[in-house]
């Protein structure tokens, strides 16, 4: 039987396993942007803990060497970001509605900071 948990139980469950912060907002937006199953209608939200479980472990190191196999080990991993938390990605204007095009703020911060001429920065 599947065990299931509700939104503050999943980001209690979350912060122990990452052992970083994870908010009640963090674990809506897995379940708004379809990362994890809602299970549950009418306030009752809940989700299964295999499917939170199966969502974190893709990230802790997998996604970077799951990248390089299929992209090459030329991949510059420091673009994914993946050293943020979700709440430094998403910032204060990203959760808005959900535009598939956005940036995070990160990368733009890199380009405009890494990638101006002198002209720019005068």
């Amino acid at each position: 039987m599947t065990e299931l948990l509700t939104i503050k139980e999943a980001s209690e469950w979350a912060t122990d396993y990452l052992g970083k912060s994870v908010t009640p907002s963090n674990i809506a937006y897995l379940i708004q942007y379809g990362r994890v199953r809602k299970i549950g209608e009418n306030g009752s939200t809940q989700i299964a803990l295999n499917d939170l479980m199966n969502y974190y472990k893709s990230f802790n190191g997998a996604r970077e060497v799951i990248y390089k196999e299929r992209l090459g080990d030329d991949l510059n991993w420091a673009l994914s970001f993946d050293q943020y938390k979700e709440a430094e990605t998403t910032k204060h204007v990203h959760r808005l509605h959900p535009y598939k095009g956005k940036f995070i703020p990160q990368l733009v911060e890199y380009f405009l900071d890494n990638h101006t001429d002198k002209f720019k920065t005068a």
